[in-house]
């Protein structure tokens, strides 16, 4: 390409040193023409290098384009766009709005500088360039919804309406344009006109009955009671069960304070098979956030409604699941709530959300058969969802069934994704390395742990737990050491991480390390277990306290530890391994 830059500049200085012996403007023009010429090869030259991802050369092919021809709107189009990539916003600008001038009738160009003054916030310059680009084409709806846009951000309403007039004249009236500029006049005070667009969207749509709804709803609003009340009687007369009309005669007759009537329009409301979910979920949400704001206790009026709601059949849990919440909310008996959530799971078998609240309230009642029956069909209907696996897996394991658990939890790993919660899969793999543990498999327990701290490092259960089971192993005691300090640091009062980084310490035989940390657990724990106790009398056999061991030993086995280890140490009175 270079060598080809260097032939052309030599041939245009060999033309025009023939031209110069001609004189005169022949001579002139003919220099100016071949320049122009070699301007467009190097442009051409530069869009090709573009094209095939060569930017440099493209960018100074394109600069060399400009020199020989500044007056090309091309090249400055085209240059502009690199000096956006170069964040160059100040020459961007310039060559945009150049390329623009020297090509006004070109589309791209004012589209494309208009966005740049949008992008930098230039709203009138923005103005003014898509209003020049409408005018070169005034079939575009789009660039007008952009000025509706821009004369909005002005607070320019009589532009705003004029658009919207002109965009009216390309599509027909219809009721967004109508709203548009009800909304409008609303915003400059004209009531009038308001009024008078509603009114024509009323007339040109007389079987919308949705729309005289809503001029009921402005004449109420604007205190022409009597006039909105004839409009809504109007309404239920063509359509006796227009719940949006039945909606507005309640804030008609709230208006005239005239709550018996309210309340016999909210319970015809709730009652109706045709009344939407939605309309009588907002009517209850209503109806509990202006008890709450005026304080009233008075939950036995709110049940009543939600029976009236949920007198008709549902079609889905969506009103069940906001009754147990309320009734959550009042702290009502569980027993009560529960039997909502099992309402919801009848209506909605695959409502997890119902059955993961049922199962939380149903584990603190220990009652662990019930928690497995409600696992069981919740992990058929919602097989990704891992938290049923985590909770029949833990029931399984505190009914002591550590394989049925242990093939529970391998099911919920296999559920694991890469977009799943760290937390979750990493309990997961927390619990399912205790269970392999119990079972006497370790290595597979450790790969369980380190999967588990592979999605969250700080898992202080787990990594105590595979602290201790390697220094039970006397395995990897650095590693082991440095697991356990991390807990103690997190959680420094905890009498168990104490417990198991002092017996790491024990195993690595720095015994007077480990005797400050095991007066630590005793400080904490008030009712050490006999497998602590153990630790204890070994840690104080150790630092040659043999009368603190040996009743520290007695208490273990006091306490239950049964080990024969411990009758043998506390017999011979001196430290065995174990």
């Amino acid at each position: 390409m270079f060598d080809n830059f260097r032939y052309i500049t030599t041939n245009m200085r060999n033309t025009l040193l023939a031209l110069a012996l001609l004189g005169g403007s022949v001579a002139t023009q003919a220099a100016e023409k071949d320049s122009l010429t070699i301007a467009n090869y190097f442009y051409l030259e530069g869009l090709r290098q573009q094209e095939m991802g060569n930017l440099t050369a493209a960018y100074d092919l394109l600069r060399h384009a400009h020199d020989l021809n500044p007056r090309s709107a091309a090249v400055y189009y085209q240059l502009a766009g690199y000096y956006v990539n170069m964040k160059n916003d100040a020459l961007a600008r310039t060559y945009f709005e150049k390329a623009a001038s020297l090509d006004p009738e070109n589309a791209t160009y004012q589209e494309k500088l208009g966005q740049l003054y949008i992008t930098q916030k230039d709203y009138p310059n923005a103005i003014k360039a898509y209003e020049l680009l409408y005018s070169s084409n005034k079939t575009r709806v789009d660039v007008l919804q952009l000025l509706l846009q821009l004369y909005g951000s002005q607070n320019d309403y009589k532009k705003m309406i004029n658009v919207l007039d002109r965009i009216e004249v390309l599509e027909g009236s219809s009721e967004q344009i109508s709203l548009s500029k009800m909304q409008i006049y609303e915003q400059m005070g004209d009531k009038k006109k308001e009024y008078e667009s509603l009114k024509s969207l009323v007339d040109e749509h007389p079987l919308e009955l949705d729309y005289r709804v809503m001029f009921g709803n402005w004449l109420l609003q604007n205190g022409k009671k009597n006039d909105a009340l004839k409009e809504y009687k109007s309404v239920l007369k063509e359509e006796p069960n227009n719940a949006l009309a039945k909606l507005s005669m309640l804030d008609y007759y709230r208006s005239i304070k005239d709550q018996a009537t309210v309340d016999e329009l909210t319970n015809e409301l709730l009652q109706s098979p045709k009344t939407e979910k939605e309309t009588k979920m907002t009517l209850l949400r209503d109806i509990i956030s202006s008890d709450q704001q005026a304080n009233i206790s008075d939950s036995a009026k709110v049940m009543n409604l939600f029976s009236l709601a949920l007198s008709t059949k549902q079609e889905d849990a969506d009103l069940i699941m906001m009754k147990a919440a309320y009734m959550a909310m009042k702290n009502m008996p569980k027993a009560e709530i529960n039997h909502v959530y099992e309402q919801a799971i009848e209506v909605e078998p695959d409502n997890s959300r119902a059955r993961l609240a049922l199962i939380q309230n149903i584990w603190a009642t220990e009652n662990y058969d019930k928690v497995i029956e409600i696992c069981r069909p919740a992990i058929e209907y919602n097989p990704d969802e891992m938290a049923f696996y985590y909770f029949k897996g833990m029931a399984e394991f505190q009914k002591h069934d550590i394989d049925a658990a242990l093939e529970t939890f391998k099911k919920g790993v296999g559920q694991i994704k890469e977009d799943s919660d760290p937390e979750i899969v990493s309990d997961f793999y927390a619990i399912l390395g205790d269970i392999l543990h119990e079972k006497g498999k370790a290595s597979e327990a450790f790969a369980a742990y380190d999967n588990c701290l592979k999605w969250k490092a700080d898992n202080y259960g787990a990594l105590n737990n595979y602290a201790y089971y390697l220094s039970v192993a006397n395995k990897d005691l650095p590693r082991a050491e440095q697991m356990s300090y991390k807990t103690i640091k997190a959680e420094p009062n905890n009498a168990t991480y104490l417990d198991t980084y002092a017996w790491i310490l024990f195993q690595q035989q720095r015994y007077e390390e480990a005797k400050i940390y095991i007066d630590q657990v005793l400080r904490n724990d008030k009712d050490p277990s006999g497998v602590v106790l153990e630790h204890v009398g070994d840690i104080y056999m150790k630092t040659g306290d043999t009368q603190k061991a040996l009743e520290y030993w007695q208490k273990a086995i006091e306490k239950g530890n049964d080990s024969k280890v411990l009758k043998d140490k506390l017999q011979q009175k001196k430290y065995i391994a174990g």
